[in-house]
């Protein structure tokens, strides 16, 4: 058996190889409902024969959103919609996950395509960022954000816990929190995001607070047999990267503790110059690898993984326990059997829907008629 292709399972959930699609955002939404495109993307994704199929960012409130154009979990009638694409994954052979998200001071931006920049507080559609600090993230998000009081946090908490619940009664079995990457989580944990001289900043247990509390409140919500994950990152390439790592375990330590089964390991991005080392594949499995063996979690991981060879290796020397593959999906929906091909799978058509592996068998067969 090829180790990529083997299977995964995390409490009651079993994954049908250690391929899965990460969260992507669309930035095709209004008012954070799905659509037709949502529908149509996430089933393309499924039928391509990844195990799990992770939706993109969802705003846990409407401020929570990056753009105009992102999802929401809000309300109910976004829950309703996102039923259907939580269907068409599971349907079309995934898993389906999703990710609940606050983008914080990064928020009320333009869509990439439209300038991937904050609109300008007296546009139309934009509306007021909050974060940990008065600090702006810089360059092209000047804009600063309002300091979160007391009620704030346990508002944000709260949103988290509905959305979570939204989530399980739409039909998705995993689901990621998006401590990640910037937004409002990470930048509660970031020292350069958070100035804070209460309970919630000053020092690790500080920092650490915001994402444990809201990680716990949502563990409450959120079945004990199905799969509780966050993406977190866990370092910035910023010069100082050893000493966040080591505040990074010390955390998640403390994260298993509180009952998450696996880590989608990742960067910062909470300033907006870094030396991130984009030209190596698969550059975050050593580091997800320390952070296994440290801490005991799974890990999963994603940045530059989408070679044959190095999905396969990471996985068979057990760096990884999944790999996130997301630019090539978005190439090749089907990219799961490219890999299954180049990695000398045995009949790898098996990866695809049998509708689909009907077919290519035929044609490998050289049967080319009904």
């Amino acid at each position: 058996m090829v180790a990529l292709f083997s299977e995964f399972k995390l409490k009651d959930i079993t994954l049908k190889n250690r391929i899965a699609v990460p969260p992507m955002c669309q930035y095709n939404a209004i008012d954070g409902l799905a659509n037709d495109w949502h529908l149509t993307h996430y089933s393309e994704l499924a039928r391509g024969g990844s195990g799990l199929v992770i939706v993109e960012a969802t705003g846990v409130s409407p401020e929570g959103r990056i753009t105009p154009g992102c999802l929401g979990l809000w309300n109910d009638a976004q829950a309703q919609e996102l039923s259907k694409v939580a269907a068409t994954i599971k349907k079309s052979g995934a898993v389906p996950g999703i990710q609940i998200a606050h983008a914080g001071r990064k928020a009320s931006a333009n869509k990439p395509w439209e300038g991937d920049d904050h609109l300008p507080e007296d546009h139309a559609d934009a509306w007021q960022i909050i974060g940990p600090s008065s600090i702006a993230f810089g360059k092209n998000l000047p804009r600063i954000p309002k300091e979160m009081n007391l009620e704030d946090i346990y508002r944000v908490q709260q949103n988290f816990v509905d959305a979570a619940k939204r989530a399980l009664d739409a039909g998705f079995e995993w689901l990621e929190l998006h401590f990640a990457h910037g937004y409002l989580a990470q930048s509660f944990f970031s020292k350069h995001s958070n100035y804070r001289q209460d309970r919630y900043g000053q020092n690790l247990d500080g920092r650490s607070r915001f994402l444990l509390e809201t990680m716990a409140k949502v563990r409450q919500v959120w079945p004990e047999h199905l799969p509780l994950t966050a993406r977190f990152g866990v370092l910035e390439y910023d010069g100082q990267d050893e000493e966040t790592l080591q505040e990074s375990i010390q955390l998640v330590k403390r994260f298993k503790q509180e009952g998450l089964d696996l880590l989608n390991v990742s960067m910062g991005f909470s300033i907006p110059v870094t030396t991130t080392p984009w030209s190596e594949q698969g550059f975050m499995a050593p580091i997800s690898k320390r952070i296994q063996q440290e801490t005991g979690i799974k890990v999963a991981s994603s940045w530059c993984i989408d070679q044959a060879e190095v999905a396969n290796s990471v996985i068979e020397n057990n760096q990884l326990d999944l790999v996130m593959i997301g630019r090539a999906m978005l190439a090749n929906p089907h990219y799961p059997y490219t890999l299954a091909k180049q990695l000398n799978l045995e009949n790898p058509s098996w990866v695809l829907p049998a509708p689909y592996a009907h077919w290519l068998s035929r044609y490998q067969l050289g049967r080319f008629t009904d």
